[in-house]
């Protein structure tokens, strides 16, 4: 089955050709970095404006390199599919009449699809990661561990009270001066860090909670001490990272152990963090399975979307 899948959700304009949920046909990306840049963060009718100007651009580009490389055309795909939410309600709109109107004009079903479930079936593709597992799925908007059952059976266990993983990276970024987006610069500055530098906090909450509120502060706190004096960017870079990422593992391992589930995988865009993937990693020395997607699906991506599609259609 070849899925055309549709991912507008923020700020990359995205389509993707999936077949059986895990082989990439085609896979086209369109990123608004630049566009975002100088306002320091996502500006959702910019954004919506960008998908416009874009999308048409993206899904010719989708069509022509699958014909090229797999001499599939249009009339070759069985449904069509994009995110439904959660997302920029603007972004969401140019996604979902995009891939509505595909299948009016094929005559082939349209599949919306949860953006979150979209982030957990990067894993499927190319691989062969099969259910039950446990997701830690990380992002700009959502911090949460979900057990998956089955493809289209999952259940969230634990999720943030306040920020978001990506959010309190940008956040971090921001306080230290780091420009947009300060999530992947904190970490590069990171790896060039002292992780035990500082002693960061760690928020003391239910087992099916994760709270960052604090840790936020206490960045802010730790950049205020510093004023008139050069700041140790890159040490506080280390140790933040080091406080999140090891709150982050630690409490998947333990919902992990709690379900007597012995699989873990990352999703969501932070899933690309490097100490986070190497922690994961590590999980392996303990007798776990890990798996995390290739870099290029960890952030929004419409492959996700089209491989979401297909499993949650058909097991």
């Amino acid at each position: 089955m070849l899925i055309f899948g549709i991912e507008t959700s923020c700020d990359e304009t995205a389509c993707a050709i999936i077949k059986d949920g895990r082989e990439v046909i085609s896979n086209v990306v369109a990123s608004q970095i630049k566009t975002h840049e100088i306002f320091g963060g996502v500006v959702p009718e910019v954004a919506a404006r960008e998908h416009l100007d874009t999308i048409n651009v993206v899904i010719n580009e989708t069509f022509e390199n699958a014909k090229k490389d797999f001499n599939i055309s249009p009339d070759d795909i069985d449904a069509f599919a994009s995110t439904v939410g959660p997302g920029l309600v603007g972004c969401l709109l140019v996604g979902l009449n995009a891939a509505k109107a595909l299948s009016l004009c094929y005559d082939k079903p349209y599949i919306g699809v949860n953006h979150l479930q979209a982030h957990v079936c990067a894993n499927f593709l190319e691989s062969d990661l099969k259910p039950p597992f446990i997701c830690l799925l990380v992002s700009g908007g959502h911090t949460q561990v979900i057990k998956v059952d089955d493809y289209d059976k999952q259940e969230i266990i634990a999720s943030t009270i306040d920020d978001a993983t990506g959010e309190v990276y940008d956040k971090a970024a921001r306080l230290m001066g780091l420009s947009y987006p300060g999530g992947i610069k904190l970490d590069k500055l990171a790896q060039e860090g002292n992780k035990n530098a500082f002693k960061l906090p760690t928020a003391k909450v239910k087992e099916n909670e994760f709270s960052f509120s604090g840790l936020k502060t206490a960045v802010l706190r730790l950049v205020q001490s510093y004023k008139g004096k050069e700041l140790p960017v890159n040490d506080i870079c280390a140790s933040f990272q080091e406080t999140i990422t090891t709150t982050l593992i630690n409490k998947t391992k333990f919902l992990a152990d709690k379900y007597n589930i012995k699989t873990i995988v990352l999703s969501g865009g932070v899933a690309a963090n490097s100490r986070l993937r190497e922690k994961l990693f590590e999980l392996q020395n303990e007798g776990y399975k890990t798996f995390a997607p290739k870099m290029k699906f960890c952030t929004d991506n419409a492959a996700m979307v089209a491989s979401c599609a297909y499993f949650n259609r058909i097991k």
